[in-house]
């Protein structure tokens, strides 16, 4: 495929190794569905948020197989014909964007007894309701593959334990401690590495998506159950709050002990004082610094690979660029002890007891049973998702680093370039760049500007058949809604229980909250993990995109945070330092003093 023009039409052969000029010059781009033309980038804009490089999207391409297909083939739910199309079905990279298919979830909620096309976007989509209506086909009903599916969701509702997750947790680890050094590894060991985690992946991530389904319907079952016997499906989020063992919940804790350290400590006061600039470089020359970088060291070590757009080997995260976390526990040592998150996970621990108290006293024989079962459910898969997540970056993390090392030598050697130039080629072309990495210099630097180009363009969040043109895409410059005034309400997806008031404070990057506190309640675009530990010094989270599956929504739940998602255009249309007031239960946010 090729652009026609300036109008960026797609048609024509794939070019050579898989790139596509779709109007920037060539880049990734897939093959959408035929079968299930729409696409979104719900929740993958929330994993994947930034343009996907080349070298990590065309290495998953050749050795990470197809773990959304292996996934529906493992649920039954769809045919085996659907799953053989040729095309990027179930997720695919267009326009340089990562996007998930919104047409296959709809076909398979139709499938789905009890559920529904606006809970299934709602679950995990956050599709905010600007996506295309779902159009019916004569085979979207499928009796057999409904049954598939049911026989599969009877084993969900009835599993106790998760232990191919446990399986596959024992085994990154056991892999992680056979690695080389990669300051001591050759260059072949290097991407020996990187390559052989492809294959692991895949299947780690397989199972992932299988535990991820499971937790989403579990949240679905147990709606279902608190509103048919209870009359109140808000409750099942009340009942999926302050569960414990969150695995993305972690790193807050770490950060706020790491924040206490610097409030109980003048001399660590007054280098935050000073602001973040060279924040590292003069806490490693302070000897009364010793303390507080040996904890940080440790930080790192636990959770170095968390991080924005953490799911990219080519980004940087917490391990490689620790100014990030430095970022957040400057915000977290301002807050008061009521912020801590043990003391938020224990009142909040102690309102879910209640309320699970009292819906028990309310349920009986067969009902009470169905909703153990359910509640269950829900909170085993809640954590397992959460857990296999950390388990995937982990994993992740240790590619990154090696192919950072190897980036670095081969720019050392050819004594010109950048060691990020390396993410710019090819999997196919690997080979040759290590050779000559020179030859390569015209082909590293059209493709970083290509990526640059996309970079400062808003996909779109859902597209039909083909990707628009580029060339009718919104300019991230250009984007201004109008300043929601006093009295404007705000729909969004109800995300954590709670009615907080408080000063809303918009944050586009995590690496820069700016005055971020007590009082505030963050406003967000998204809210991969690395956001997370932000929630601790604030009252509740408003985020422009994400499902009731969404890391921002779990982490609040287990912080006793009101939190609303999928509230459209919330980052260019609250007034920054505007008083609003969060309705988590009724998914509200309404400006009360602009």
């Amino acid at each position: 495929m090729v652009a026609d023009g300036d109008r960026g039409r797609l048609d024509g052969p794939p070019a050579e190794h898989g790139l596509v000029d779709f109007g920037l010059g060539p880049y990734v781009h897939g093959t959408p569905s035929r079968r299930f033309p729409v696409y979104t980038r719900g929740n993958a804009g929330e994993v994947y948020p930034e343009v996907v490089y080349p070298l990590s999207a065309t290495i998953a391409q050749a050795l990470g197989g197809d773990p959304f297909g292996d996934a529906i083939r493992a649920v039954g739910v769809l045919t085996a014909a659907e799953c053989s199309e040729d095309a990027d079905i179930h997720m695919g990279v267009f326009g340089g964007y990562a996007y998930l298919n919104l047409s296959e979830s709809r076909v398979i909620a139709v499938r789905t007894p009890g559920v529904t096309l606006a809970e299934t976007d709602a679950t995990f989509l956050g599709s905010e309701g600007v996506a295309p209506p779902h159009v019916a086909r004569a085979g979207d009903r499928n009796l057999l593959a409904t049954l598939r599916g049911v026989r599969h969701g009877l084993r969900v509702l009835a599993t106790r334990s998760l232990p191919t997750l446990d399986a596959h947790i024992a085994e990154a680890d056991l892999w992680r401690r056979s690695l080389p050094d990669v300051a001591a590894a050759t260059d072949d060991e290097l991407v020996e590495l990187m390559t052989a985690s492809a294959p692991m992946l895949n299947r780690m991530f397989t199972d992932h998506l299988l535990v991820s389904a499971g937790a989403g319907a579990g949240l679905t079952l147990l709606q279902m159950a608190c509103a048919d016997r209870l009359d109140d499906g808000t409750l099942a989020l009340v009942l999926l709050s302050g569960i414990g063992d969150v695995a993305s919940a972690e790193p807050s804790f770490a950060l706020w002990d790491l924040g206490r350290m610097v409030a109980a400590d003048p001399a660590l006061t007054a280098l935050f004082d000073e602001g973040m600039d060279d924040l590292t470089g003069r806490l490693a020359r302070e000897p009364a610094a010793a303390g507080f970088l040996l904890a940080f060291d440790r930080f790192l070590d636990d959770h170095g690979s968390r991080g924005p757009n953490e799911w990219e080997m080519a980004c940087d995260v917490w391990g490689t660029r620790p100014d990030l976390p430095l970022a957040i526990v400057d915000r977290m040592r301002h807050a008061g002890e009521g912020h801590a998150p043990a003391v938020r996970a224990g009142v909040c621990r102690a309102e879910r007891e209640a309320a699970l108290a009292d819906a028990r006293s309310r349920l009986r024989g067969l009902h009470r049973w169905h909703f153990e079962r359910c509640l269950r459910c829900a909170v085993l898969f809640s954590r397992g998702r959460e857990l296999g997540k950390t388990m995937l970056v982990g994993i992740i993390h240790e590619a990154r680093l090696a192919a950072r090392e190897l980036g670095r030598r081969i720019a050392e050697r050819c004594g010109g370039g950048s060691p990020d130039d390396l993410w710019y080629v090819t999997y196919s072309e690997l080979a040759d760049y290590r050779r000559d990495p020179a030859a390569f210099a015209a082909v590293v630097a059209a493709r970083r500007a290509t990526r640059e180009a996309l970079s400062e363009l808003v996909p779109p969040f859902t597209f039909s058949g083909e990707m628009p043109p580029v060339g009718t895409w919104e300019r991230r410059a250009d984007r201004a809604p109008a300043a929601a005034g006093p009295g404007t309400v705000l729909i969004g997806i109800p995300g954590s229980v709670g009615v907080v008031r408080g000063r809303a404070r918009v944050v586009t990057d995590a690496a820069d909250p700016g005055d971020l506190g007590p009082g505030d309640v963050l406003v967000a675009p998204l809210t991969d993990p690395s956001w997370t530990p932000l929630f601790v010094p604030v009252e509740a989270v408003v985020v422009d995109v994400g499902g009731q599956m969404s890391h921002a929504v779990i982490v609040s739940r287990e912080l006793g945070l009101p939190c609303v998602v999928s509230v459209t255009g919330a980052t260019g249309s609250i007034p920054d330092g505007a008083i609003i007031e969060v309705d988590g239960a009724a998914g509200t946010v309404t400006v009360l003093e602009a």
